[in-house]
């Protein structure tokens, strides 16, 4: 039997080739994966001794031969390729160990593997002779395999190929993607880098979840290949296992407390995420304050939600987070180990996470069907020294505050939505409505006398004027809406004839 090894991640490849010399494996190898096996004195053979030709073009060109590809795609079964092997003297090579150039680290001209793929995909094409292994995961397993029986199943090679070219596949959507955000010097940019003419993805499984949005459907996590998701850098300190919605409701929770936390300088912020709406949000001088101000907005619905804090958690805030309603998810950048024990003791099913921030978003993807929904991520554009003040009477210092977190709460909510701020924090969240005056009227029932005084965020215009009367009937006191109506003119008249500020941002954000 004869492996051909030419990796660049070289994790675990010494013991790997240590096994298969033992089994009597003749190893062939290329460049540094030779240069690492000849130091750690394991026998083999070079590939340039096996072509007859030196490496070139910087190594660019020493697997690209004959006698490499001739020996991988062989089909066995065919006497015709027995006879050109042997005519050309090309020996038959079973195993291909190959991992390609870790691209998606570096992105660049050099780091696009050209004789890697072709080798991996040669094996993978031929695997009902030839066995291909793409990831020192499958080390183990081969070994076993080979040292069992002396050969691998058909299974394994099928499986090992599927793998082979999903790795390909991955390897080479990475490079598209580069190159359509402009490449080494940005000659390649397309013109619409998030809506281009084609989106080549590969997902990889990162987890297997407990189960789906209910539990008769199976559920996972996956991440696009080779891309770092802030969920791999996720340490469950407590709690059951996570499910869909646990995760789906958690991301939900933890952009929004970071958005809000840089919205206002770097002050601590908290959020309460139920349904991947905000029970209530907040900030404030002491992560303790934005918690409490942030459970009081809605403390019925918090019971089941995600609790999302933008600083650690220590012992004296998770005594009192232990004395409130039952959290599905507790998530924070850190959990000492006195408060993981305190809320671990008295809430033993809640899943405690400590994170790393989330990284930026891009484009967002739907399923639709067989077919796929491909937008822009929803970002605030259009920032509060934009916005324009409509009305007769201009905002307070306060208002303007209130506004823009009352804005921020309301643009990660499901529409129809309407969020009620004041003094720093979310009092009032109407959401997911058919009808703007359902919104309304709920965001003001849940902020009860905290209504008085308060700012609205309607994430869409008013079409007509009773969402903002049932506003202004409450006491709030400013506006911040889209615009953009046809019955604009109408709606301001009945703003200035009660009285109160509204300002425009002509940005909407619908939530579906």
């Amino acid at each position: 039997m004869r492996a051909l090894l030419s990796v660049y991640d070289k994790h675990g490849l010494l013991g790997f080739a240590r096994g298969l010399e033992e089994l009597g494996v003749e190893l062939l190898a290329s460049g540094q994966t030779g240069a690492a096996l000849l130091e750690a004195g394991i026998a083999h053979r070079d590939v340039a001794a096996v072509t007859g030709s030196p490496e070139m073009l910087g190594g660019r060109v020493k697997t690209l031969h004959p006698r490499i590809h001739g020996g991988i795609l062989a089909d066995r079964s065919k006497p015709e390729h027995l006879a050109d092997l042997e005519a050309n003297e090309i020996e038959p090579i079973d195993l291909v160990v190959c991992n390609l150039y870790p691209f998606n680290s570096n992105p660049s001209i050099e780091l696009i593997d050209v004789g890697g793929p072709t080798m991996v995909r040669a094996a993978a094409k031929n695997f009902a002779h030839v066995g291909v292994v793409v990831s020192s995961d499958d080390y183990d397993l081969v070994l076993a395999e080979l040292k069992a029986d002396g050969r691998l199943s058909n299974s394994t090679r099928g499986a090992l190929a599927t793998k082979a070219f999903a790795h390909t596949a991955a390897y080479d959507a990475a490079i598209v993607a580069w190159l359509q955000a402009g490449g080494p010097d940005g000659s390649t940019a397309v013109e619409d880098p998030v809506l281009p003419d084609s989106i080549p993805l590969v997902l990889e499984r990162a987890e297997i979840l407990r189960y789906g949005e209910n539990p008769h459907q199976r559920g996972a996590r996956y991440r696009v290949a080779g891309v770092a998701s802030w969920w791999d850098d996720v340490t469950q300190l407590s709690g059951t296992a996570l499910s869909y919605l646990n995760l789906f409701d958690t991301d939900a929770a933890w952009r929004l407390v970071h958005e809000l936390s840089a919205d206002a300088s770097g002050l601590p912020a908290a959020g309460i995420i139920k349904h991947a709406n905000a029970c209530g949000a907040s900030v404030a001088e002491t992560l303790e304050t934005a918690f409490a101000q942030a459970l009081a907005a809605d403390p019925l619905s918090a019971f089941g939600g995600i609790v999302a804090l933008s600083a650690p958690i220590d012992e004296a805030l998770a005594a009192v987070i232990a004395e409130g309603p039952q959290a599905d998810v507790i998530v924070a950048p850190g959990i000492t180990d006195g408060a993981v024990e305190i809320l671990r003791s008295r809430r033993k099913a809640t899943r405690l996470l400590a994170a790393s921030p989330p990284e930026p978003a891009t484009r967002q993807i739907r399923s639709l069907g067989a077919g796929m929904l491909v937008q822009g991520w929803d970002e605030i554009e259009v920032p509060p020294s934009q916005w324009r003040v409509v009305t007769s009477r201009q905002p307070t210092t306060q208002e303007w505050e209130d506004m823009a977190i009352a804005w921020r709460v309301c643009a990660r909510t499901t529409s129809n939505a309407i969020a009620l701020a004041r003094g720093g924090k979310a009092v009032g969240i109407g959401a997911g409505q058919q009808s703007r005056v359902v919104a309304a009227e709920l965001a003001v029932a849940k902020a009860a006398d905290e209504a008085a005084g308060s700012a609205g965020a309607s994430d869409a215009f008013f079409p007509f004027p009773d969402g903002l009367e049932v506003l202004i009937n409450a006491g709030v006191s400013a506006i911040v809406q889209p615009g953009g109506s046809v019955r604009d003119d109408e709606v301001t008249a009945v703003a200035d004839a009660a009285g109160i500020t509204m300002v425009h941002t002509g940005e909407r954000h619908f939530r579906h």
